[in-house]
């Protein structure tokens, strides 16, 4: 595939950008996939390095205990978040909140968008009131709640606010009550929170990429995720699946469709986008059934950037858009959406 790579001169000035990050930092656990959500030090290099191949001046802004005096001293004309926040239900809302709270401006999607969206009953909650068809599901908040009559088995399970597939494990797909309840049990032990059990929709599964803001928006081209393995439990987006993706998956980009399916993909993604007022760049999941019917499945309006490996960029990649190029969209929704000067 060929990807664009285009001189860069600046707007007068340059801008100096703040890159607001969270890294995985090894920490030892019976929980494999504690760290999930946190970006490898190599993707916040990479990262940087695009904004500098911009004109940018970059200042590393670690979203630790200290977050708040750095953002305070640093004196960033902007600030690009892909901080996951430290604890609690609303962790992604942490930084972007302190940002507003200080008037600074960030890329990307707001707190309130991202409290909203990394709840994933909330969001499926608040998207079914526009019509958008999402499976049938239950949270469960302890073990011993009582399960619905009304969902039908296979149902998966996964922790209700969590990213990067954490939680989802190679038993996440239950077939009867007993097995449900294994599942759950494990699932409390190791993460402590409400739980999403889903009708499992059969058929296929696509992740859709946007970029951009209002008549501006772009929808990237859907990327089908094919699985390779005939076993039951490597047919889902695992953390094990997702981290082995070479192994266990193919992605198609752009997908086969068939008359109209590409169009209602798209047009459920921009609606899912302007409804929950996602700003800059997102990233949305759904499953097909086999009868050709649409399910929202969850959406990440903080995507992961990791070249070569998370699916936002890949999708770019597909659609001829390099890892800075990519960088450049992001940042240039954000500089737009302030009335900034963008880069060209």
């Amino acid at each position: 595939m060929e990807i664009q790579e285009t001189p860069d001169p600046l707007p007068d000035g340059s801008y100096k950008v703040g890159l607001a990050y969270n890294h995985k930092k090894g920490i030892k656990s019976e929980v494999e996939d504690l760290e999930a959500e946190y970006d490898n030090i190599e993707t916040i290099n990479a990262i940087k390095r695009a904004l500098e191949k911009l004109n940018c001046k970059v200042e590393l802004l670690e979203a630790d205990e200290g977050i708040l005096k750095k953002l305070s001293t640093a004196k960033t004309d902007i600030v690009f978040n892909i901080a996951e926040g430290i604890y609690g239900r609303g962790r992604e809302a942490q930084v972007p909140a302190l940002l507003n709270f200080l008037r600074i401006p960030f890329v990307g999607s707001d707190e309130t968008t991202l409290c909203v969206a990394l709840d994933k009953a909330l969001a499926k909650r608040l998207l079914s009131t526009y019509k958008i068809k999402t499976p049938k599901f239950q949270i469960i908040s302890d073990p011993g709640m009582r399960i619905s009559s009304r969902l039908k088995y296979p149902v998966i399970v996964k922790p209700n606010a969590e990213g990067s597939s954490k939680g989802i494990s190679d038993i996440a797909l239950a077939d009867n009550p007993e097995e449900l309840k294994k599942v759950l049990g494990i699932n409390f032990a190791a993460y402590g929170q409400s739980m999403l059990i889903e009708e499992f929709i059969s058929g296929r599964e696509f992740t859709v990429g946007l970029v951009g803001n209002g008549d501006d928006l772009r929808v990237f081209s859907p990327m089908e995720i094919s699985y390779r393995s005939k076993e039951r439990k490597n047919r889902i987006y695992s953390y094990n699946v997702k981290r082995n993706y070479k192994k266990y998956i193919d992605y198609h980009c752009p997908a086969k469709f068939e008359a109209g399916q590409e169009e209602k993909l798209i047009s459920a993604a921009k609606k899912i986008f302007k409804v929950l007022e996602c700003r800059d760049f997102a990233r949305i999941d759904f499953r097909m059934s086999t009868q050709g019917e649409i399910y929202f499945i969850e959406i990440n309006p903080l995507p992961g950037l990791a070249p070569g490996y998370s699916d936002y960029p890949m999708i770019a990649e597909f659609c001829g858009i390099s890892h800075k190029e990519l960088i450049k969209l992001v940042l240039n929704s954000a500089l737009k959406r302030y009335h900034m000067a963008q880069i060209v």
